[in-house]
């Protein structure tokens, strides 16, 4: 039993098992290039590198870099429950990091959220300032730091 499910796994066969057809394979995979170019070329607006969007994980880490997080706080996405109010948390610091800061883009980014990061990267007019997790931070006496602007 269990030698004819690898046998499928590694086979067009799959797809009958499942009763999907090899267009519907076709357009997953399609879609999932597509997000590895985004990420790709997201990753290297933020000055990382491109590679890392390819490794589960370690994709992770290095968007918690380019919004100038710890690398720890990755972790977060392991508890269930807040795992989810964290995606959504980190996907609108990641939107903010491309100065994305209007409502409409808060909705597009919470809505569409794979697609809009998708964009974030190929799109050619759209340029990193920066991390903004450290900007955000709140000091040690509980107010958010403040800089005296001339």
């Amino acid at each position: 039993m269990l030698s004819s499910w690898l046998r499928n796994l590694f086979t067009m066969e799959l797809f009958d098992t499942f009763e999907l057809d090899s267009g519907f394979g076709l357009v997953c995979l399609f879609i999932a290039l597509v997000g590895l170019a985004g990420n790709w070329r997201l990753f290297e607006k933020c000055n990382q590198p491109g590679w890392a969007a390819l490794l589960p994980g370690f994709n992770v880490v290095v968007t918690m870099r380019v919004l100038g997080r710890p690398s720890k706080n990755a972790l977060y996405f392991l508890i269930p429950g807040y795992n989810l109010y964290f995606y959504f948390k980190i996907i609108l610091e990641l939107a903010r990091t491309f100065d994305k800061r209007s409502r409409v883009d808060i909705i597009l980014a919470c809505l569409f959220n794979i697609f809009y990061i998708v964009n974030l990267g190929l799109s050619e007019e759209e340029d990193y300032s920066g991390p903004i997790y450290s900007s955000e931070r709140p000091s040690a006496k509980g107010g958010h730091r403040m800089t005296a602007v001339a």
